[in-house]
């Protein structure tokens, strides 16, 4: 057992440390969420990233997202997150894509991949994500931020959370998003990828949301 991994145990063991190192998980999009989820997905050990993000730093980012520096803006997102990577664990193999997922190369992100992180912010492309994900029999982790509040969930091969959440086009006016919200949302998406890699029980179909504002924490079934 590497030194580094060293406090995984006993939460988790050595067998299921082994078996992350083998997985491969691709995350669409290093922003907000997506910085935090790359750096908790490199941290536990998983051993191949996909990185996809064809947007580059601002300074709008620098209040949440955990990879933006002053030195960093106008640098591709994805870049900087597989960097981020190798500097955690040169071990681990990053692939940055820069660029936005599309109907024409979705698939090409999901190939090769053991399951699906959407760290997105619009509704047009989660549900394109998801489709694919059905299409190439692969699971999909949702995650949503907005303000105070954050949810999450599974979406398996067939499921319909996604059409169930967002039955149709919804324009959202309120877009501000705090510096803690992603990081609990993160935390959640990044812990039931886990489970499902390792083979560990999991509610599917369900939505776990929360809001920080008045700890409110509830479990939705969407079934």
């Amino acid at each position: 057992m590497e030194p580094r991994y060293a406090r995984n145990i006993p939460a988790l063991t050595e067998e299921e440390c082994l078996i992350l190192r083998n997985k491969r998980v691709l995350v669409v999009g290093c922003g907000g969420l997506g910085g935090h989820i790359i750096d908790q997905l490199a941290r536990i050990g998983i051993g191949f990233l996909r990185v996809a993000d064809g947007d580059v730093f601002e300074p709008s980012n620098l209040n949440r997202q955990l990879l933006s520096r002053i030195p960093l803006l106008g640098v591709s997102k994805a870049k900087a997150a597989a960097e981020h990577i190798s500097k955690i664990n040169p071990d681990i193999e990053a692939e940055a894509i820069e660029d936005f997922m599309t109907s024409q190369n979705v698939h090409g992100l999901t190939a090769g991949c053991d399951i699906v992180i959407d760290a997105l912010d619009n509704i047009p492309s989660r549900r394109l994500l998801a489709a694919a994900c059905t299409e190439d029999g692969l699971p999909y982790i949702y995650g949503a931020i907005q303000g105070w509040v954050a949810q999450a969930g599974i979406s398996m091969p067939g499921d319909s959370l996604i059409g169930t959440l967002f039955p149709q086009e919804v324009e959202i006016q309120d877009k501000s998003v705090l510096s803690f919200t992603p990081a609990l949302c993160a935390s959640i998406q990044v812990s039931l990828c886990v489970k499902l890699l390792l083979g560990r029980p999991v509610d599917t179909g369900t939505i776990y949301y929360f809001d920080l504002l008045n700890y409110e924490f509830e479990t939705i079934p969407m079934a």
